[in-house]
């Protein structure tokens, strides 16, 4: 019984059952790690399915697909694979399903995706290039209701198919003028019409809209909603700053109670995930008790995390009891064989390692607030009593194995974590903004100086809000980077070495400081200064790297250096991991939150050129094209650590960088 509906349709009406969402980790050993974290929670919270998320254009299909096959076959996880149509060929949608029917997957979740990129720049192929493709891209599919007949068309009923539903409406623009699910109702309608077997809504936050939504679909004339599964999707807040963002790209609303509870306690993510949990607990409850002829179900966010999804689903009794259905009649786990079991449908296959947790000598690991632990998950397929087994008891939402990267991991978290890198838009690489905002901050410049004082008057606080590095867009600079604003005017003026992400030093500063403390009260938080900039590539041959070598200068500063082909460079070994911003709370382990290594940084890199690219397509002007691609290629990204912070030495980074500007 491997078909989603067919799985909700065998359970009582007044049921209610769960799905998890996981995305392919951005790094190997995220990837290695979110497979123990999968067989923990698999075990432990029983999902009646689970989904795998498809990056925009196809960018994540070997690991999206090897993902999957983990799932549904090496974990008898119930699996849907999301896939999307737009910006992607044909012949890998093909290789898609094909591969899915192979590995066992009978689930998939329709998407449009990303705009189509050159119909999103509006841009003429420029001599011909890439014409072909366009066209092979776009010759089958537009929306999502095309991929839906199209896989009715080749692989009839081997599928069932989900299609995107949305509470608050949809809306291509980051600041939409208008949106409402009344405009988007005839493409709903027109996706369930095309063969659509069940809907998942993106999250929201704000029941009465959902339950007005809901209630509409139930009543509308088309009768095409009475009976199909319609899911809420519910994101559990791990983070302020990541509901923040997360909520601006995908144009809902934080109804203003949660936002006045969250508030004063933004600084603090342990406080803001407990407020957070029982927030979506009671969103889970009100929904559960609106009148249903069908079962309730709920479907998870997870940014591939667990603790606190865990807490929500042993709050609100989702955790479906050890009965285990055989030849239709219910047993426990006890009963069993070590072998093939199903538990309300889910076939759960016994696995004979189990992971090896809590490895002492591995470094702390997560990001700004975070609780952190001095254990590193690791694979042991060895050894099945290594780790204590977890089938016949709910997720431990305060064990190690659970918390060690309890944290979003964002630019500068755990690239061990599974969460490292957390994919809000799904994209290879993704500006903050549409083209025309793009085009409207930033302009289409043709000379260094056009793009030094673009980054002038960031620092400045005046007109240009963000930056294509940027993820916050906040109007004004935050209160630590005006610390030290007049050392980044000084290195962009100079030099045009334009800085995209730095912080000043603290020593022991009380957590509750209101410009660098974060954390629970009670504390102190500490910080090594840092900067990242890029650099001209002569300047960093010739100025920058061989002072920073020099032997005086040497010993106080650690830096990262790359290109936008792939050349590397660094300061420190290959597994060195540098803690910059760390605290030490009352009863607690220290936390780190903020690290810079080796794997983050390759990472970071990419997608940092990335953007340099995202920039010059939004470009219209083929000048402003060439001279974005070729600032692209003629800069280097170099991040430089500072480690003399304490006894009044906090500018020291800053005087060091002074002097090789002025050298």
């Amino acid at each position: 019984m491997d078909k989603i509906t067919d799985k909700i349709a065998a359970l009582p009406n007044d049921a209610s059952f769960f799905s998890l969402e996981f995305f392919p980790p951005k790094t190997q050993i995220g990837f290695s790690n979110l497979q123990d974290r999968l067989q923990r929670m698999s075990q432990s919270l029983r999902p009646l399915f689970v989904n795998v998320t498809w990056g925009a254009g196809g960018c994540t299909a070997s690991r999206s697909l090897e993902l999957a096959e983990i799932c549904q076959r090496q974990l008898g996880l119930t699996t849907c694979l999301h896939l999307t149509c737009t910006n992607m060929k044909r012949k890998v949608v093909d290789e898609a399903l094909r591969e899915a029917q192979i590995i066992g997957v009978r689930n998939i979740l329709a998407l449009r995706g990303d705009p189509p990129r050159d119909e999103e720049y509006r841009l003429d192929t420029e001599d011909g290039e890439e014409e072909e493709e366009v066209k092979e891209n776009n010759e089958e599919f537009i929306w999502a209701a095309d991929l839906v007949r199209y896989i009715r068309r080749t692989c009839g009923d081997f599928f069932c198919i989900g299609v995107a539903a949305y509470p608050e409406g949809h809306s291509d623009e980051s600041h939409p003028r208008e949106q409402s699910y009344e405009k988007d109702l005839p493409y709903l309608i027109e996706k369930v019409q095309a063969g659509a077997d069940f809907l998942v809504t993106q999250f929201f936050f704000d029941v009465r809209a959902y339950t007005r939504f809901e209630t509409t679909l139930r009543e509308h004339d088309s009768k095409a909603f009475r009976k199909i599964p319609i899911i809420p999707g519910l994101l559990p807040i791990q983070n302020y700053q990541i509901l923040k963002r997360t909520t601006k790209l995908a144009h809902c609303r934080i109804p203003p109670g949660l936002l006045e509870a969250l508030d004063p306690i933004k600084a603090d993510d342990e406080e803001v995930k407990r407020k957070g949990i029982h927030a979506i607990s009671d969103m889970i409850r009100e929904i559960q008790a609106v009148k249903s002829d069908a079962p309730r179900g709920f479907h998870f966010y997870t940014l591939n995390l667990e603790k606190v999804v865990g807490s929500i689903l042993e709050n609100c009794n989702l955790v479906p009891p050890e009965t285990l259905v055989i030849n239709g009649e219910d047993s426990t786990t006890s009963d069993l064989p070590a072998t093939t079991k199903e538990m309300n449908g889910i076939t759960q296959k016994a696995v004979n390692g189990i992971s090896q947790l809590c490895k002492p000598s591995d470094p702390p690991s997560s990001r700004r607030g975070s609780t952190t632990s001095n254990y590193l998950t690791t694979t042991n397929n060895d050894s099945a009593s290594s780790a204590p087994n977890a089938t016949n008891t709910a997720i431990n939402t305060t064990s190690r194995e659970a918390t060690w990267d309890d944290y979003p991991n964002g630019r500068f978290g755990d690239a061990r974590s599974p969460a490292f890198g957390t994919p809000i838009s799904y994209s290879p690489y993704s500006l903050p903004c549409t083209p025309a905002q793009a085009r409207s901050l930033w302009g289409e410049p043709t000379s260094l100086s056009a793009i030094t004082n673009l980054f002038t008057s960031h620092l400045s606080g005046k007109s240009v809000p963000q930056l294509p590095w940027s993820d916050d867009s906040s109007p004004s600079l935050s209160s630590e980077t005006a610390l030290i604003r007049d050392h980044l005017l000084t290195l962009t003026t100079t030099r045009n070495w334009w800085t995209i992400a730095s912080q000043p030093a603290a020593d022991g500063v009380p957590s509750t400081d209101p410009i660098h403390g974060w954390g629970p009260a009670k504390g102190f938080v500490f910080q090594k200064p840092f900067v990242e900039l890029f650099c001209p590539t002569n300047d960093w041959d010739d100025r920058l790297k061989p002072f920073l070598k020099s032997a005086s200068i040497a010993p106080e500063i650690s830096f990262y250096a790359g290109t936008s082909s792939g050349r590397f460079e660094s300061s420190e070994s290959s597994d060195a991991v540098h803690a910059v911003t760390w605290g030490s709370f009352l009863g607690k382990e220290i936390m780190t939150a903020t690290m810079v290594e080796e794997v983050s940084f390759r990472q970071w890199c990419e997608e940092a050129f990335g953007r340099w690219e995202e920039w010059a397509r939004c470009c219209r002007d083929g000048a402003a094209r060439a001279f974005l691609r070729r600032q692209r290629e003629g800069v280097v990204l170099v991040n430089v650590i500072g480690h003399r912070y304490r006894d009044g030495e906090g500018d020291r980074l800053w005087k060091v960088l002074r002097e090789a500007v002025r050298r």
